[in-house]
């Protein structure tokens, strides 16, 4: 609900009086239904953050459990079914449960601290997503503990996906837990969109947000569209499995390819969605250890949402192997050569802010400015992979297998942790220890170069795969045990980072607000912020509100502690799309349990669904259809339209 567009917003000082009674409004109450119903943004962007790196940790043991089995030829640690469920969870959980909700935790927490805003735009909805994640990892990893773990790698592909080859749970599992992860991610982009358009400080046009915004609310307008496509192929699939339908089924006049085109029609912006959200944490890190703001704001703006127009073009890159007419082929070949151009402005972008400005090397610095070097590997070989003839000699190999994880690693883990190392001081309070960083970094640097270089040379010398063994005398075994110790070294990083954030959440040293020296809005509140992030409602001239002194190109400056006050209720400001003038005041809700208990409802009806009881099927609706009722209730009366008031 918003109160009248016409109330008068009072404008004052930021007092201690004022932030006691925001704090009253705004905080979680404490015990287990504050825990529960909770929707403050920060709380669920620290849960997303947390999360993610849980499964990432789960995801890298199954990694190190798959490189033992192939750190020589003819092993036998495990049986080819288990090394099956064992690469396809791997494969799952770093791509669907790591790289995107890690991203959405970030940005979860710092957009309205960005953004100059009180919350997210729908702060329920933006809790729901998290509860529906955290149920579709639950129901993923419960197959997978119960040996029904997905075994068709995480591209699912048909034939092999169909009962007559596959008949047990496993991608049962799989198609129905990829439906919810989908429920999620839906929720979560729609949230993105309104809180870029709507929730941003006065003055904030759309030329002045930040890069990470870009790169969200880039990814979150694509999600919108290609989510859809795959909940669809996994819905298709489900039906073809248990209920004799069709789609993909030869036999039955069904098209086995069509199961890839709605696969990569989403596979391939994904790819950019874990991405580009990543390169925006580049994009505003990397200047501020520079010491000057980032060189081609405009262009890496307009470069980011180009690549992903582009991103919806090339999906046919994945399926050049699959026979189709060449005059297709030509032209996916060359848009994913096209697609490098408006990729490359962020890379000199980058290489220009660093040359021009003066580096501070900080843990933080030396994540950020590695992506450079393992942004350029990736991109070399996926851009090798755009020819068709290379293509057909390359995939299926091990070559694909180290493009796929400098493009998902490279370009997104090591610029996830110096987002860690930038913004944790923000989050907490305390600074992560520096010289324990150093070690982390170049343990994870080493590591990771050591385990994936070399899996390019094996794919050209013809490892295919997906193999779970190999035999001996085929020129791999030199590099696989090379391989295997890299990811060790690799793990010891990041066992390290994780050692670093354990002991420096309550030990390390104290930030205070702005430990960096930062320009955006962020670094204007407390560390960590208040659960109202802003006692007033800052106004923006800049797109470096804290820099402008500094930097001296305007005369205008922002106001950060005068503004609107907005302390009648649990209120927020709601902004025009272009130019970020006020709107209206918007009411916001208060914490629900109403989308933790969506998420167990839809969790218990896939259960139901799962194993065919009607009852747990029933009891799931019910409890979706009670959540759904008690959150759409009215809880007050609209208020009739009054005079304005004045004063």
């Amino acid at each position: 609900m918003s109160r009248p567009a016409y109330r008068t917003p009072v404008i004052g000082d930021d007092g201690p009086e004022l932030r006691a009674r925001l704090q009253a409004i705004w905080e979680t109450k404490p015990g287990l239904l504050g825990f529960l119903g909770t929707v403050d943004h920060k709380e669920i962007g620290i849960r997303y953050i947390v999360t993610a790196f849980l499964l990432l940790a789960a995801g890298g043991v199954e990694a190190l459990v798959m490189r033992l089995q192939l750190a020589g030829p003819d092993r036998r640690l495990l049986t080819p079914e288990q090394y099956n469920q064992l690469f396809s969870t791997h494969g799952m959980t770093m791509i669907f449960l790591y790289a995107s909700p890690v991203l959405s935790g970030f940005s979860n927490y710092l957009w309205p601290l960005l953004l100059g805003a009180r919350d997210m735009a729908f702060p329920r909805l933006n809790a729901l997503s998290y509860w529906v994640y955290l149920a579709a990892a639950i129901f993923l990893y419960t197959g997978f503990l119960v040996g029904a773990g997905p075994n068709d790698g995480w591209f699912n592909y048909v034939p092999y996906a169909l009962a007559e080859y596959n008949p047990g749970l496993n991608q049962d599992y799989y198609a129905l837990g990829m439906i919810l992860l989908g429920i999620s991610t839906s929720v979560g982009a729609a949230n993105f969109i309104v809180t870029a358009f709507k929730m941003r400080a006065p003055g904030m046009s759309i030329n002045r947000i930040p890069i990470m915004v870009w790169g969200t609310l880039t990814a979150s307008v694509a999600n919108l569209a290609v989510v859809p496509a795959v909940s669809l192929a996994f819905f298709m699939l489900w039906l073809d499995r248990r209920f004799g339908t069709h789609f993909f089924d030869s036999a039955g006049g069904g098209q086995p390819l069509l199961w890839q085109h709605l696969f990569w029609l989403f596979g391939h912006p994904w790819v950019y969605a874990i991405v580009l959200p990543a390169m925006g944490m580049v994009s505003d890190g990397l200047p501020v250890f520079c010491r000057r703001p980032l060189v081609g704001y405009s262009l890496v703006a307009l470069g980011t949402v180009a690549t992903m127009i582009l991103g919806f073009g090339v999906w046919v890159h994945h399926m050049f192997a699959t026979g189709l007419p060449a005059l297709s082929l030509s032209f996916f070949s060359a848009a994913s050569f096209a697609i490098t151009f408006p990729s490359l402005i962020a890379l000199a972008s980058w290489l220009a802010t660093i040359w021009l400005g003066r580096p501070v090397v900080t843990t933080a610095f030396l994540f950020f400015a590695s992506t450079i070097l393992l942004f350029v590997i990736g991109g070399v070989s996926g851009l090798m992979t755009a020819s068709v003839p290379i293509d057909l000699q390359l995939t299926d190999t091990y070559f694909i297998v180290a493009h796929l994880h400098y493009t998902i690693v490279g370009i997104n883990l090591f610029p996830v942790v110096g987002a860690v190392y930038f913004w944790f001081p923000k989050m907490t309070g305390r600074l992560l220890n520096e010289r324990l960083g150093r070690w982390n970094f170049w343990t994870m640097f080493v590591g990771f170069n050591l385990a994936f270089l070399p899996m390019h040379i094996t794919g050209l010398l013809g490892m295919p795969r997906r193999v779970y063994t190999y035999p001996a005398h085929m020129g791999w075994d030199g590099l696989n045990l090379l391989i295997s110790i890299g990811s060790y070294i690799f793990a010891a990083g990041v066992l390290l980072f994780l050692i670093n954030v354990a002991r420096s959440r309550r030990g390390g040293a104290v930030a205070g607000p702005d430990p960096w020296g930062g320009p955006t809005l962020e670094w204007a509140t407390t560390s960590p912020p208040p659960p109202y992030n802003f006692a007033v409602i800052p106004t923006i001239a800049s797109r470096h509100p804290l820099w402008e002194a500094a930097l001296d190109e305007e005369e205008a400056r922002s106001s950060i502690h005068r503004g609107m006050l907005l302390d009648h209720g649990k209120e927020a400001l709601a902004t025009s799309p272009m130019d970020a003038e006020p709107e209206r005041i918007v009411e916001m809700p208060e914490d629900s349990v109403g989308p933790f208990a969506l998420a167990v409802g839809l969790l218990v009806l896939l259960f139901g669904l799962l194993h065919f009881q009607p009852w747990l099927s029933a009891a799931g609706g019910l409890i979706v259809a009670a959540a759904l009722l008690a959150w759409l209730w009215p809880r007050r009366k609209l208020l009739e339209r009054a005079e304005p008031a004045h004063g």
